[in-house]
């Protein structure tokens, strides 16, 4: 460890060559700038206007043998306990085919269980299902979220509604587009302890009761790693779709927790999302480290956060489609990196994860880019866009679209010069483009593994473990106290308590 002190040390005394600089040399795109053939068609991504060059690459590889990186890749793919502090693997990738032998296995059969109960539902056997509410919280919700949103919106075999916040107007708003006779439930809950999860179905129970429906427990679907707690709670075994205790919540999307992808889009648009991450999986695990798109974005993170000191990362997505995709990184960039304690038990000793943040193109250019131009902060923004437009109206709002993100990129870098300093801009500021070819699912199951790889990669080279979240516990256990009645609290919390009226 003592030897990556020094590295890090080193990379942060590099030079640090313009942009400008850096594109005087002819081959600059070819050096970071890939496109990888997918089953969802071509990926372009783009870091050349980026500040990774050889010199910085070559420290951080350097940090990546010291670090045992290679070992590391190998443990997530063999099903070795990566997740070091809950005593378990991580086998998400095993969902899409890649992992231990026995993995893979488990997690086809249960994708033939899952298979065969949204078959039987589109055929009618459950009787007429117009719409299912989906509800989860954290992963178990954001996923499933982002790729109804992402690819159902010319129309669904089932209407999806994704409910995750307890606050009971997002679930009147799904119950508002629903009507109970034709409506299912799924609740996803990977404990099936989850409390807002369980108080938010024990509604939608009430709900199914109040609208005619005699056997409501008959109309829920459980997504679980506890399968005996969802027949124990009234879930109809036959119903019960589980999935492996070592498939994280963020990580989830991949196993029934996609039950209602499945459902929206049919079994064989859910395969095409597998497809797309399992080739992402087959090129982080194999290309060298060189050509590896997943190593370089990674790389190019870890240079900003560790020599740059920038403490957020801002990733904008120019297509309406894609909207939820920055929420979705968010947590799973924040909930694996955000730790303060390497997977050894030691302090870090350095910062972790920035803080991701975004939004959508081109609204967001008339509300945050005037920091991302000019203000004091250095902020790494990431582009993604798609070339196929999503859309039938005249092409002339897609080539805007498209424009303005590559514009963008370009003016950050480029800057402007003026003598009035309100109207000077600085340049020389870092963006990425991802570009994709057309969206599609296997276009987004790319997208999504991509990510999950490239914060693996930090956390790897950080010594942090990304497969927990105890972070996430605190404040939990605190409003259970709180609603167990008789602990006490702060001035403060005592007094919003009391003018909450809650005892």
């Amino acid at each position: 460890m003592a030897d990556c002190v020094t590295l890090w040390n080193e990379l942060a005394n590099l030079e640090r060559p313009a942009l400008a600089a850096l594109f005087a040399e002819p081959a600059r795109l070819d050096q970071q700038c890939s496109v990888l053939a997918l089953p969802g068609g071509p990926i372009r991504f783009d870091w050349s206007k980026t500040h990774l060059c050889a010199a910085p690459q070559g420290v951080l590889e350097r940090i990546a043998e010291a670090m045992d990186f290679a070992g590391k890749r190998e443990q997530l793919f063999n099903g070795a306990l990566i997740n070091n502090t809950e005593g378990r693997a991580a086998t998400h990738c095993a969902e899409r085919g890649n992992g231990p032998p026995a993995a893979v296995v488990e997690a086809e059969a249960l994708h033939a269980r899952m298979a065969g109960l949204v078959d039987a539902i589109h055929e009618g056997l459950l009787g007429e299902v117009r719409s299912l509410i989906h509800i989860g919280i954290g992963g178990s919700a954001l996923g499933p979220a982002l790729a109804i949103e992402a690819l159902a919106r010319d129309g669904a075999k089932v209407a999806v509604h994704v409910v995750s916040n307890i606050d009971g107007c997002a679930l009147e708003a799904a119950f508002r587009q629903c009507d109970p006779e034709t409506t299912l439930i799924a609740l996803a809950s990977k404990t099936f302890t989850t409390t807002e999860t369980i108080t938010n179905a024990l509604s939608a129970l009430e709900w199914l009761r109040d609208g005619g429906v005699l056997d409501p427990y008959g109309r829920v679907i459980a997504l679980t790693a506890a399968p005996d707690k969802a027949v124990e709670w009234g879930v109809d075994e036959t119903r019960v779709l589980p999935f492996a205790e070592s498939v994280g919540g963020r990580y989830s999307l991949w196993s029934a927790i996609g039950f209602p992808i499945a459902l929206a889009l049919g079994n064989q648009a859910f395969e095409q999302f597998l497809e797309g991450a399992c080739a992402i999986d087959r090129h982080f695990h194999s290309a060298p480290m060189g050509e590896n798109v997943v190593v370089r974005a990674a790389f190019a993170d870890l240079l900003y956060a560790q020599a740059y000191g920038c403490q957020s990362r801002a990733v904008f997505a120019y297509d309406e489609r894609l909207k939820l995709l920055p929420s979705y990184l968010q947590q799973l960039e924040m909930e694996s990196n955000g730790k303060r304690v390497t997977a050894a038990g030691t302090a870090l000793g350095r910062p972790s994860a920035p803080v991701t943040w975004g939004g959508v193109g081109t609204d967001a250019q008339h509300a945050v880019f005037q920091l991302l131009h000019q203000g004091t902060q250095l902020i790494p923004v990431d582009f993604i866009a798609v070339i196929e437009q999503g859309h039938d109206l005249d092409p002339v709002h897609h080539n805007i679209l498209l424009s303005n993100c590559f514009a963008q990129g370009a003016a950050l870098m480029s800057g402007k010069t003026s003598e009035d300093l309100a109207r000077d801009y600085p340049g020389d500021r870092p963006s990425a483009t991802i570009l994709c070819e057309a969206l599609n699912p296997a276009t987004l199951g790319s997208l999504i593994a991509f990510h999950e790889h490239r914060t693996f990669v930090s956390a790897a080279m950080l010594g942090i473990n990304p497969f927990d979240q105890f972070g996430v516990e605190m404040g939990k256990a605190i409003a259970k106290a709180i609603g167990g009645g008789g602990a006490q609290f702060d001035p403060s919390t005592e007094a919003l308590l009391a003018a909450a009226g809650i005892e």
